[in-house]
């Protein structure tokens, strides 16, 4: 036999399956804008967060280093596509040239940040990581003398959108008689850009590299004497993860047409790692729906906390934003407390915490 038949009902099943989510995918833009373009700008943040939290799980979920300064790479990337696609230095290019150019420069950061932390793990890694998330982030906020480089707290605007040829992707055209908004457009491009980074770490997953990861997160020493180079296999994963938040931080930068400091704090390296951590470390699946949910789940209570308190005690008791915050952190709480290996844990991941709790 030459390979299993696609009459095969496994094989009627998978393809339904991928056809469905086909499905599903082209109709959430659609969908969402009978709500109002705000919503699909909520399902482009899903999406773009996605990447962010698929490129953390390579750090943390695969090599086991636990990563607080991830947001740095997001901002390298933001600043780099706002620096060559803006008016601040007269600088006009494609993306298609800056996106490679802010994934390659994240990768270096990641290596600058690897090097130093080859032999720090736990506490004391997260607590290096956290200081050069910040350190970016200061530099972004004080680069504006004695040469303006970054523009300082005040950002930097008028960034150029993502465009192929005529075609922008920040006003509305008519596709074969569709009116699609320019939100719509960026959620085309972010579902493509999020196929590819899916397929790659799947790629990695099941590759040799990504095997030497899981042996080193099991095991660094065991890792070691097995012949796994350890100090070149973290550095790679560091540079992994961060091109991957590099490429997130251009397209964050071509969508929002504005960049600042402010939008890179520590907070956002934690809501990150609060999505791997949530969905289930080192099984894609999980990472991506804890990165939908956190992004949904926050923007649906805000919208929905202020009418409930009205329909129910007539009046505004608790403030939306404070009471979003309370009933997000219940959730995470709960969550890790009933659900330690995530919502949605690798096969393997299960035994592991099944067998350390017999």
């Amino acid at each position: 036999m030459n390979g299993p038949s696609t009459k095969h009902p496994y094989w009627r099943q998978h393809w339904l399956g991928l056809l469905l989510v086909v499905g599903v995918l082209l109709a959430v833009p659609f969908v969402a804008a009978l709500g109002g373009q705000a919503w699909v700008r909520i399902a482009n943040f899903a999406i773009l967060y996605v990447f962010l939290a698929l490129g953390l799980n390579i750090v943390v979920g695969y090599a086991g280093l636990l990563d607080l300064g991830y947001v740095a790479f997001y901002a390298v990337g933001a600043y780099c596509y706002a620096l060559l696609a803006s008016p601040h230095f007269g600088i006009h290019l494609p993306f298609w040239v800056i996106l490679p150019c802010g994934a390659a420069l994240a990768c270096l950061f990641g290596v600058l940040l690897g090097a130093p932390t080859l032999k720090l793990r736990g506490d004391y890694l997260a607590i290096v990581t956290l200081g050069f998330g910040e350190i970016i982030r200061i530099f972004m906020n004080n680069l504006n003398a004695p040469i303006n480089i970054t523009n300082g707290a005040q950002g930097i605007t008028l960034i150029d959108p993502v465009r192929i040829g005529d075609f922008s992707f920040a006003r509305t055209s008519t596709v074969f008689g569709i009116a699609i908004s320019g939100p719509q457009k960026y959620y085309f491009l972010l579902v493509a850009l999020a196929a590819l980074v899916i397929v790659v770490n799947i790629r990695l997953q099941n590759s040799r590299i990504g095997r030497a990861w899981q042996a080193i997160r099991e095991d660094e020493v065991a890792a070691k004497a097995c012949g796994i180079n350890t100090r070149n296999i973290k550095l790679l994963a560091f540079a992994m993860g961060a091109s991957f938040g590099g490429i997130a931080g251009g397209v964050f930068a071509a969508m929002q047409g504005f960049v600042s400091p402010e939008s890179f704090s520590l907070m956002e390296s934690i809501t990150i790692l609060a999505m791997v951590v949530l969905g289930g470390m080192g099984h894609i699946p999980g990472v991506i729906l804890g990165a939908i949910l956190l992004t949904g789940l926050p923007e649906a209570l805000r919208y929905g906390i202020e009418p409930l308190q009205k329909a129910v005690f007539g009046r505004m008791i608790i403030d939306p934003e404070s009471l979003r915050m309370l009933v997000f952190g219940l959730a995470l709480v709960l969550v890790m407390r009933f659900r330690p290996a995530g919502l949605w844990p690798s096969s393997l991941r299960r035994r592991e915490l099944a067998e350390a709790t017999d």
